[in-house]
């Protein structure tokens, strides 16, 4: 400001200056004209003045070197001299250039975690919901830091068919709240309090368990703000639209995670229990509608979830609270299962390349399940064409990350 100040004083004397030099160039310079009759006589002595006159204006004698010097200067400075024209410049270059680049910087601190981003500690579930959600319908992931290459690769394939815009991320961890929101903004929330992250991508850890048990509050709250909510794991690619699939107004949709082949044309009730007395229902794609029933189940898995606590014995995990709360609902809430040829587990559809051929076409959602690592699920997406971040990361909201 000191500068800016500087310069505009400056500016502002040397134009005043030139107006007085222009106000005295023009009064020196005045020669008023006589009024007079016309005559011979007077004609000879207008003349004979005239030249009088004119000597006196050239006569070197009549002037003074520096008098002369003054005269010729102030007959010839400009409005603006070359210092003025400078200065004015000087303050063009202030005003186009380094204004610009103080906002630009100031748009640049306010990215950082401690401005802008310190903001998202205390965005809502509720606020979140109603950002993506315009058209009624979240889609929900929940993600952790060591999981957002998965994120982005699932990202790729859901925007592919064009519904990024309903996606939200459920972050884990504060690290990926500010990388998703940094990036993509408003489309990340995090619920406290943030599980340890050190962890919870180890399955069968007791860091897992309290990672997924969070699952269904999260899918219980966003209902009961009224939106449809459709769940993914993100180690999940999309190769068509699903929502084409979620035919009728059922209450809650999911997919087998069996590996046994159905027919095309299966029933889509609540399979039989398998021999631990339950359905073995795979909770990593669920399709939810805001209804009593939907409610019902979210609210028996988590009661399902506190009655099995994890131990180094059981190891469990959320899916089977998730299958007894199926189970124990079947009666009172309308279920329907998804076509296994568009959602097949992924002991089927990385291990069965018979059936892969059978039903090529009609494969909508994949799940990179029935294995245990990122190293080897990244490496079983690469062989079958189905890591899409390398060359395709330009496709993600998150870009290359």
């Amino acid at each position: 400001m000191f500068l800016l100040n500087l310069l505009l004083n400056s500016s502002s004397n040397q134009i005043i200056n030139s107006s007085e030099t222009l106000s005295i160039l023009i009064t020196t310079t005045h020669i008023p004209l006589q009024q007079s009759s016309f005559s011979p006589s007077n004609t000879i002595m207008s003349l004979h003045q005239r030249q009088q006159q004119q000597q006196h204006l050239i006569d070197p004698s009549s002037l003074s070197p520096q008098s002369t010097a003054d005269a010729q200067h102030k007959r010839t400075t400009p409005l603006f001299s070359r210092t003025s024209l400078l200065i004015l410049l000087s303050l063009i270059l202030v005003l186009g250039v380094v204004f610009p680049w103080i906002r630009s910087t100031n748009s640049l601190f306010s990215s950082n975690p401690r401005g802008s981003l310190a903001k998202w500690r205390s965005y809502t579930l509720s606020q979140a919901a109603a950002f993506v959600g315009k058209n009624g319908t979240v889609v929900v992931c929940a993600v952790s830091e060591p999981y957002i290459p998965f994120l982005n690769n699932w990202l790729i394939s859901v925007s592919r068919q064009k519904h990024q815009d309903k996606v939200l991320v459920i972050a884990e961890d504060y690290a990926t709240l500010y990388k998703v929101n940094e990036r993509w903004p408003g489309h990340a929330v995090l619920v406290p309090p943030a599980p340890d992250t050190q962890s919870a991508h180890k399955f069968g850890s007791q860091g897992f368990f309290n990672f997924t048990s969070r699952r269904p509050r999260h899918l219980l709250h966003i209902l009961e703000l009224g939106y449809n909510v459709m769940y993914n794991d993100v180690d999940m690619v999309w190769l068509a639209d699903p929502f084409p699939y979620l035919e009728g107004n059922h209450d809650v949709y999911f997919t087998d995670d069996m590996a046994a082949v159905k027919a095309l044309n299966h029933p889509h009730d609540l399979p039989p229990p398998g021999k631990k007395g339950r359905t073995y229902i795979c909770s990593c794609m669920i399709f939810l509608r805001p209804t009593i029933g939907a409610k019902d189940v979210m609210r028996k898995w988590i009661e399902e979830l506190q009655a099995q606590p994890w131990s180094k014995k059981a190891k469990s995990n959320d899916q089977p609270a998730f299958n007894w709360a199926l189970n124990k609902t079947a009666g009172q809430v309308d279920l329907y299962l998804l076509p296994q040829a568009a959602f097949p587990s992924g002991g089927l559809y990385f291990k069965n390349e018979t059936w892969v051929q059978e039903t090529r076409g009609k494969h909508v959602i994949i799940h990179n399940n029935y294995i245990t690592g990122f190293e080897k699920k990244i490496k079983r997406f690469h062989e079958f064409k189905l890591w899409l971040v390398d060359d395709h990361s330009d496709e993600s909201p998150l870009g290359r990350i």
